[in-house]
């Protein structure tokens, strides 16, 4: 089962390495990884996508709290929440099928943040499924480079899931 779990940390020197240790210690991958500023820069947001069973994510989020630096842990599989990411793409699109691929990228809400003599570059923000279904859609265009971000979350106001 795959778990979007936000720690709230104290921006100090190693929390992340900490982190990271819990999960590879217990043979966890992570997917994915966003680590930023909140608006108070001491603390800083961790966001982190692991597949496995829920009750070694639950051991996994008991120790997190444990740690000296940590302040909160959420796994979002227990409450209502928005996820996004964010896709950096620079597609070389044939002179022919520029407008096509313009119109692909207003049709998904993308924006043309660069282009040049050959490339455009798009980005997009959503959730997973809408970004790999663009993925998708342009490949035949020519994809010359891609960046993609780790996921961010937020829980939903007043918004518990059901058990």
């Amino acid at each position: 089962m795959r778990h979007t779990i936000s720690i709230l940390v104290e921006n100090k020197f190693g929390v992340l390495s900490r982190v990271s240790g819990l999960f590879s210690g217990r043979g966890f991958n992570i997917e994915s990884l966003s680590v930023g500023e909140t608006i108070d820069p001491a603390i800083s947001l961790m966001t982190i996508v692991t597949s496995g069973d829920d009750r070694i994510v639950e051991q996994i989020t008991k120790q997190l709290n444990k740690l000296i630096d940590i302040i909160k842990v959420v796994d979002y599989m227990e409450v209502e929440h928005v996820e996004r990411e964010m896709v950096l793409i620079k597609v070389a699109p044939k002179k022919n099928d520029k407008t096509e691929f313009l119109k692909l990228a207003e049709i998904f809400r993308g924006r043309i943040v660069d282009s040049g003599q050959v490339t455009f570059t798009v980005e997009i923000t959503g959730d997973e499924k809408k970004i790999d279904a663009f993925i998708e859609l342009i490949k035949p265009f020519g994809i010359k480079e891609f960046v993609r971000t780790g996921r961010v979350a937020i829980a939903r106001e007043g918004v518990k899931k059901p058990k």
